[in-house]
């Protein structure tokens, strides 16, 4: 990949702000120091931004630096870092599950692969998209942790995407 040119601006930077935060949000739980993580990577960004490699994804870019200053603050702070798989990144423009779910065209094939999948991922999928419920709140139901919650639905969520490539819907 070549990098670009000239370095992207501040504008489009800016643009990523709120879905680099939430990402963040998602890795550290706390609302002050996702807003401290995710300023200090939007100033790397815009210091480095001439280092961005052309066709690459700016939210990947972007939620790279985030996860590495987030990871560097753990170390730093002698703590644990939790084993639970964040939200996907992904490295493509590709729609999201629950963005194909509106679909009418490809809803049917999602809720048909998702009939075929097992006890608790099927549960918890639904809770999740359709019935758009918190991971807190879908632990609480399983009497399981958040974390379970987020990678029981991680993985339902994958399986549903591996059924839809091989029926090549996706």
């Amino acid at each position: 990949m070549k990098k670009r040119e000239q370095p992207v601006s501040d504008e489009i930077l800016c643009g990523e702000y709120k879905s680099v935060f939430r990402y963040v949000m998602s890795l550290c739980r706390n609302e002050t120091e996702a807003e401290d993580i995710t300023q200090e990577a939007f100033l790397r960004a815009i210091r480095h931004s001439d280092s961005f490699m052309q066709g690459s994804s700016l939210y990947t870019w972007l939620c790279t630096i985030a996860r590495n200053i987030w990871l560097n603050k753990c170390r730093t702070a002698n703590r644990e870092i939790s084993s639970e798989i964040p939200e996907e990144i992904t490295t493509d423009n590709a729609p999201s599950l629950e963005q194909l779910v509106a679909e009418k065209d490809i809803a049917f094939y999602i809720h048909r692969a998702l009939h075929n999948l097992t006890e608790p991922y099927k549960e918890v999928f639904s809770l999740r998209v359709f019935g758009e419920l918190h991971f807190a709140e879908i632990a609480k139901l399983f009497g399981k942790t958040e974390s379970w919650a987020r990678v029981t639905f991680y993985r339902a969520k994958k399986m549903i995407i591996e059924t839809l490539r091989k029926e090549e819907l996706i």
